[in-house]
């Protein structure tokens, strides 16, 4: 169940709106980001982003797509890119909630990354 403080309207607008906005600015990230979706593309892509955020922080259930294949698609994602992503999405919800909300969105966002990371790079067998 989601907190009710993460149930207010515009939080998951205003999160999505700044996070990705560091993202596309990032000088290692923003390429790989920038060069998947074209600039005309972008709005569909974040109204995406806002049904996934919204699924995950208020149990919308409006998002219906699988996060996996989707990064298993980008062309040149690579595992290290998990750690700026990361850093960005903290410092995001660090300047728009409280400490005790900005924990939980951010604990949130920790677990999908290991998830992602998992099962998009983790080979049990592979060498080192």
């Amino acid at each position: 169940m989601s907190e009710p403080a993460l149930q207010e309207p515009t939080f998951i607008d205003a999160l999505v709106e700044a996070f990705y906005a560091k993202v596309r600015r990032h000088p290692r990230i923003g390429p790989v980001f920038n060069g998947q979706i074209a600039e005309d593309a972008w709005p569909h892509h974040m109204a995406t982003l806002k049904d996934f955020w919204a699924t995950v922080l208020q149990g919308s259930g409006r998002y219906k797509g699988s996060p996996m294949a989707v990064h298993q698609r980008i062309e040149g994602f690579q595992e290290w890119m998990f750690t700026p992503w990361l850093n960005l999405f903290h410092a995001t919800c660090v300047e728009l909630f409280d400490a005790p909300r900005a924990a939980i969105i951010g604990e949130k966002a920790e677990r999908i990354a290991r998830s992602l990371k998992l099962g998009l790079f983790f080979r049990p067998g592979a060498p080192a």
